[in-house]
């Protein structure tokens, strides 16, 4: 790339020089695609990491300290890891804007719940966004089993008084009354800590020293939401974030599209997990019944099992009403004489609660669902995931699927019924069948998918995807690290790109509005 310049890179692209200058014109040209992508990722980095508006949390207090303690199993290393590079964003005065990615049943939420409670400990609060009720329920009821009972001190003024860390769920479904009661601990100090959905972002925002904010599941929110619940923090102050994903990104492409946040990754796995079982079948095949057979053997032996349907792209009505219709069929033949339960998006919120309360609490044998249990549900007494149609899912999304089973130690299987007959389907499926590491899986995603998928994770990532014209991932990796460290070297040497302009006008043109605090020169 130091061979050819810019102008030279230009005319050969569109002339008719030799091959060999067209190559490396062509080399030069995606370079420079990343070198932009870079400088406007790190310039933002930079930006954030210059600002002084945040909090600066005491870190190591007793309080998270009892929490870890407390814990029925053994942190692995990556959480450690992970906690100490947020305690040290935590303990700057710049506000903390990092990535925590893991795999399915790596952890994340322990860390999470780490990071909130520093914030408790120095009197501040913490709120946690989560896209569905599901979801929000769940991380509310592990909250409230795990830091709910942990005592901290009274804010009436009373000596050696205490009271229990209070925490909150707020949704759609949470009454007015409830909603009031929730603002009013909020102001008198006796609740600290809300876990939510979108909930949290409309009415009168009830914080009044909201100090960290953690989103699980980022990439379903779109940015301006997630903007809404940082101004919900007292003015002057700006609350230290978490962002939460259980889609593991390759770490080239996590560049490209998260350069401008810290990433923290959790790979290890807890101890006492096995790994899963996983099974390609053709429909209408004696496999099919004998994966059948299999879940009616683990229900005698007391566990669970998921059945879920086909996905039916932008028709919500119809993948309910085909999940209604399967979980009657499979009532009566397969799973006839056991309880089974059926859970999908249409249903009322009050109805998905009680199913999942049945579910946990083995009153249903086999739950029938759509999507709607692809993240969030934790029932370690289920042992056998069945995915019909399989083809129809993306690579993610069936391995976020099969992440519902094995978390009770013991053995789990996850079947796959499909009907390949595609290239990609093909490959998906093969690679579900390899590896059950969903960093493995993410770097065959990009090989299967490309980009696409890739950018879809994170609203802002768009605009680079749209930029890359003949720059692409996987193929063109080496370039990234590349583009990265150059970027670096510039921003080092002219930070205001005063030097740079047109290099500077690129950025603008690729990021638009949002850098303007950028650049001011």
């Amino acid at each position: 790339m130091g061979k050819i310049d810019r102008t030279k890179a230009f005319n050969d692209i569109h002339g008719v020089p030799s091959i060999e200058d067209h190559r490396q014109a062509e080399r030069r040209l995606r370079f420079d695609e990343f070198l932009v992508a870079q400088i406007g990722l790190v310039a933002r980095k930079r930006a954030l990491q210059a600002s002084d508006a945040g909090i600066k949390h005491q870190i190591g207090g007793p309080l998270v300290k009892e929490f870890l303690t407390n814990l029925p199993f053994k942190m692995t290393d990556d959480q450690s890891t992970a906690i100490a590079e947020i305690n040290q964003d935590l303990a700057t005065a710049a506000p903390m804007h990092r990535l925590l990615q893991g795999d399915v049943g790596s952890g994340k939420t322990v860390v999470a719940l780490a990071a909130m409670l520093t914030a408790v400990e120095g009197g501040y609060q913490s709120a946690m966004m989560a896209p569905t009720e599901v979801l929000a329920e769940q991380l509310y009821a592990v909250a409230s089993r795990t830091i709910g009972v942990l005592k901290v001190p009274s804010p009436d003024g009373v000596l050696l008084s205490e009271q229990e860390v209070g925490v909150r769920l707020l949704t759609n479904r949470t009454k007015a009354r409830e909603r009031a009661a929730i603002a009013d601990g909020l102001r008198d100090g006796t609740i600290h800590i809300v876990i939510g959905t979108h909930a949290l972002l409309y009415g009168e925002s009830p914080f009044t020293n909201l100090g960290v904010i953690v989103i699980d599941e980022h990439h379903r929110f779109g940015v301006e939401q997630r903007d809404v619940l940082k101004q919900r923090a007292v003015a002057g102050r700006v609350p230290d974030v978490l962002v939460m994903t259980a889609t593991p990104i390759p770490r080239t492409a996590a560049l490209l599209i998260y350069g401008d946040l810290d990433i923290s990754t959790l790979k290890v796995m807890p101890s006492g997990r096995q790994p899963i079982t996983t099974e390609l079948l053709k429909r209408e095949t004696v496999a099919v019944g004998a994966a059948y057979q299999r879940a009616r053997d683990e229900v005698k032996n007391g566990h669970q099992v998921y059945v879920v349907c086909p996905l039916v792209e932008d028709s919500g009505k119809i993948e309910a009403a085909a999940a209604t219709k399967r979980a009657e069929e499979l009532g009566n033949t397969e799973f006839k004489g056991l309880n089974v339960g059926l859970l999908h998006g249409q249903m009322p919120s009050a109805e998905k609660e009680k199913i999942m309360n049945s579910f946990r609490s083995k009153e249903i044998d086999v739950l029938v669902a759509t999507t709607v249990i692809e993240v969030g549900v934790d029932v370690p007494n289920a042992t056998v995931m069945i995915i019909e149609d399989a083809q129809r899912f993306g690579l993610a999304q069936l391995h976020q699927l099969r992440g519902r089973v094995g978390r009770g130690g013991g053995a789990s299987w996850c079947y796959l019924i499909a009907d390949v007959t595609t290239k990609d389907a093909a490959a998906r499926m093969e690679a579900m069948v390899e590896t059950t590491d969903g960093f493995v899986l993410a770097d065959r995603d990009l090989e299967i998918r490309g980009t696409g998928q890739i950018f879809g994770e994170r609203q802002s990532g768009q605009s680079i995807d749209k930029h890359l014209r003949l720059a692409r991932l996987p193929r063109d990796i080496k370039y990234v690290e590349f583009a990265r460290t150059t970027a670096e070297l510039i921003l080092d040497s002219d930070p205001d790109l005063a030097h740079h302009r047109p290099l500077a006008e690129e950025v603008e043109d690729l990021l638009g509005d949002d850098v303007e605090y950028l650049f001011k020169s």
